[in-house]
């Protein structure tokens, strides 16, 4: 089985959306499939074959939602002086450098991955190519241009 890494807010944060699809979210579709019924032969009924559609996709993320949280694994984050720190791992915030600018990472799960605010997947290239390096020591991508080399500075 796959794991699915999260922090405890983006945990919390799926397990109300999945609260919220399993009882208004179903209401709300059940509700649209009833009026729909009420236009007639459901064969050549547009509004019934949409509602059946989204009926299909809320299920579809019900499922997903149910596997996600039932795989979940808690990225614990680092704490300052906790001396678990020598290594980056999935919950690390990593420093590094690149062509002399100073770059700050947080290593989180692929579902909560967000690069523009410093939030990036373990399994992204970067995050691969972070994962299990200390401090002092080169992190390679291997990217479309050539290879991007990261040096880590600081791990927390």
């Amino acid at each position: 089985m796959q794991k699915y890494y999260f922090t405890k807010e983006r945990l919390e944060e799926l397990k109300k959306e999945l609260e919220y699809l399993k009882t208004e979210g179903r209401k709300e579709i059940s509700e649209q499939l009833q009026k729909a019924k009420e236009y007639g032969d459901l064969s050549e009924n547009a509004e019934y074959s949409e509602a059946r559609e989204e009926q299909r996709r809320l299920e579809t993320r019900i499922s997903e939602l149910e596997v996600m949280i039932r795989n979940a694994s808690i990225i614990e984050e680092q704490r300052k002086g906790s001396g678990k720190t020598s290594e980056v791992k999935i919950g690390s915030k990593v420093v590094v450098k690149r062509d002399g600018k100073t770059y700050e990472y947080f290593i989180v799960g692929a579902d909560e991955a967000n690069p523009s605010l410093g939030k990036i997947s373990n399994e992204s290239p970067l995050g691969k190519a972070l994962l299990g390096k200390k401090v002092g020591e080169e992190a390679i991508v291997n990217a479309p241009t050539g290879k991007i080399v990261y040096k880590i500075t600081k791990i927390e």
